[in-house]
């Protein structure tokens, strides 16, 4: 039995399908194939019902694979000690950041990494809060980019950055002649929201809750409510007149100069969401996480510093 052969098997289990797993494990599909069956050989055990199309586990290749996991992982983690002793700062590091996060906050970052830190092999995964945590604690990321606090006892957080949220209305808004908004201006039903699976939808819901909960006075029949996948949807959608939207700060800076006049900040202090570096708390890769968060850091720092905001929880109530 060798880690390589338990490899392939975790790959396999994964695409269920042994081209695809070949092709993930960068080796011929015979090559893989063989390893597999020089392992189920030596067991006398079939891993893999060959003849189920996808392939499925037996019931016994079930606890081959959580076995293999732990073995996997804790070879992996082998090495991570040894970095970890020589102050090494390289390798591969596999992080993984939300949709509401990756397209401001990975281009600020991503290329001072990169340059700084050229022995790093940063595999980059777009992906949402849950998908991050699942990933995480079962070690198939070192890292995730996510908004915080998340209430789980085996994550640690490493917060960046405040990032208030702004709202966008249309000209004919009941709220477009108002210099700055207030929570209690918000209607739930007048605004344009992101689709399910974004924390960001909760963080809205969440803001609008705790301030609505007991207000009945709410009058808006428009008569749909829409959500959306994409903030740039968002914005055209409540620029045809549709509802407003709320956007976090990062994704103003980007507009033009016609629509930054439809932006509306809040009064202090400004509802906000924060955005964290989280990782496994028996990570063993700190060189790297400290290397990551110092770069965020250091440019993060000019283009957003808030302090007077309140927190509002991206966790589905």
């Amino acid at each position: 039995m060798t880690i390589t052969q338990l490899k392939y098997v975790l790959s396999v289990a994964e695409h269920k399908n042994f081209t695809v797993a070949a092709e993930h494990s960068f080796v011929t599909q015979p090559t893989l194939s063989m390893q597999i069956q020089k392992l189920e050989d030596q067991f006398d055990i079939q891993i893999f019902d060959r003849s189920k199309k996808p392939i499925e586990l037996t019931d016994i290749g079930e606890k081959v694979v959580e076995q293999a996991k732990i073995i996997v992982n804790e070879s992996s983690r082998m090495l991570d000690i040894v970095h970890q002793h020589k102050r090494y700062v390289g390798g591969e590091f596999r992080l993984g950041i939300i949709p509401t996060v990756m397209p401001t906050l990975l281009p600020m970052f991503l290329s001072n990494f990169t340059k700084k830190y050229p022995k790093v092999k940063l595999i980059i995964e777009e992906l949402t809060t849950e998908e991050i945590i699942k990933k995480i604690l079962d070690n198939n990321l070192d890292a995730g980019l996510a908004a915080t606090p998340l209430e789980n006892e085996f994550i640690k957080e490493s917060p960046l950055y405040y990032e208030p949220f702004v709202g966008l209305t249309p000209h004919e808004h009941r709220l477009y002649k108002k210099n700055q908004i207030e929570i209690d201006d918000l209607e739930m039903e007048d605004i344009l929201l992101l689709e399910d699976g974004h924390c960001f939808k909760n963080n809205i819901i969440n803001l609008c809750r705790n301030y609505k909960t007991n207000n009945n006075n709410n009058n808006n029949n428009k008569g749909f409510q829409l959500e959306s996948g994409s903030f740039d949807t968002l914005i055209k959608l409540s620029k045809e007149g549709l509802g407003m939207t709320l956007l976090p700060y990062l994704h103003t800076l980007d507009l033009n100069k016609k629509d930054k006049t439809l932006l509306k900040e809040f009064k202090t202090p400004k509802p906000a969401r924060e955005i964290s570096l989280i990782y496994h708390k028996t990570q063993l890769k700190i060189q790297l996480i400290e290397a990551l968060k110092n770069t965020i850091d250091g440019v993060v720092r000019g283009a957003i510093s808030f302090s007077d905001v309140k927190i509002v929880s991206p966790l589905k109530k």
